[in-house]
């Protein structure tokens, strides 16, 4: 995540997003693996208030490219928002057998506070500050 093309797409998703208390729209998208020592990031179409559409992604792999990370925002920070990753995310993860690679780390959660991560398994652990990691050159 301390990749400055991933950084730059995780903020960028967050600003695209449109946080606040009500009115956002999630975004996320696929971190792939273009060659050896490089990486890209492909966006997935823009979500609703607290749901995003994931793109289909056969054997972890999206035009051809293997799959590191994916990741979605969760803008809406009002009390009825959940700001960490919902039970619905985990398991979106957890029980992907398209995400299922070696080379996949998880996927990241980006709200106000934290970026959160969903490892492959489900687990999620709190990885990153926004307003530090965006502020990073």
């Amino acid at each position: 995540m301390h990749i400055p093309i991933v950084r730059e797409a995780l903020r960028q998703a967050w600003q695209d997003s449109q946080p606040g208390i009500d009115g956002g729209r999630e975004e996320g998208g696929f971190v792939i693996q273009v060659s050896a020592r490089k990486l890209s990031v492909v966006r997935w179409p823009k979500g609703a208030q607290n749901s995003i559409l994931v793109p289909p992604h056969p054997g972890c792999t999206i035009g051809g490219k293997i799959i590191v990370a994916s990741f979605h925002t969760h803008p809406n920070t009002g009390t009825d928002f959940l700001q960490e990753p919902s039970e619905t995310d985990k398991r979106a993860v957890r029980n992907d057998p398209d995400l299922k690679s070696a080379a996949y780390v998880g996927e990241f959660v980006i709200a106000r506070e934290t970026i959160y991560l969903i490892t492959p398994d489900g687990q999620v652990r709190d990885v990153a500050d926004p307003e530090v990691l965006f502020a990073q050159p």
